[in-house]
């Protein structure tokens, strides 16, 4: 159902009013950026996965790739807007094989992401990665690693947030990163 008198302008102006700021979580030193009570707000949920959607049209998206597991949520709702299909990237060991399996380091740890290697046909296909936060970059360089191995394009990069100073906006291609609070 649309929304008749929207309570934010902008996905910046409600991502302003709602995440939440945890400091010192997940570990001390660090400023945590909670967006469940965006999630949690229609009005706000509704601004951000608009904006989303826009940038992704801009980016020339055939297909949106969400990040296990925050980016599910906004990139099933991303694609839905759009009409188009989602696919969803996995962290290790929570798909059938076959797959195709890209390591990748966090800032806290050493992870895999995962998608299906067969079944899903993303040859010559435009992607655009969707996902909540942008950090050291660590898993969304292991998600246009399997796209591009599996045979897509990854057009763009379109984040809700991004952690500045941890060096992920380097590892990206240049102009293709697209950051909602900014």
């Amino acid at each position: 159902m649309p929304l008749t008198e929207p309570k934010y302008s902008s996905a910046k102006q409600a991502l302003k009013q709602k995440i939440r700021r945890v400091p010192d979580f997940p570990e001390e030193g660090v400023l945590f950026e909670d967006l469940t009570p965006v999630l949690a707000d229609p009005d706000a949920l509704h601004v951000v996965v608009a904006e989303m959607a826009r940038v992704s049209e801009e980016l020339g998206a055939d297909v949106i790739g969400g990040l296990d597991a925050r980016g599910f949520l906004l990139g099933s709702a991303v694609a839905y807007e759009m009409g188009l299909g989602i696919l969803a990237i996995r962290k290790k060991g929570k798909l059938p094989p076959p797959v195709i399996t890209q390591e990748y380091s966090t800032e806290y740890s050493t992870a895999a992401l995962e998608i299906p290697a067969n079944g899903m046909d993303l040859e010559g296909k435009r992607v655009v990665l969707v996902d909540d936060v942008l950090a050291t970059g660590g898993t969304l360089v292991a998600a246009t690693d399997l796209i591009e191995r599996a045979g897509g394009i990854v057009s763009g990069y379109v984040v809700v947030l991004e952690v500045e100073g941890l060096g992920g906006r380097e590892k990206l291609a240049d102009g293709k990163l697209r950051v909602l609070d900014q």
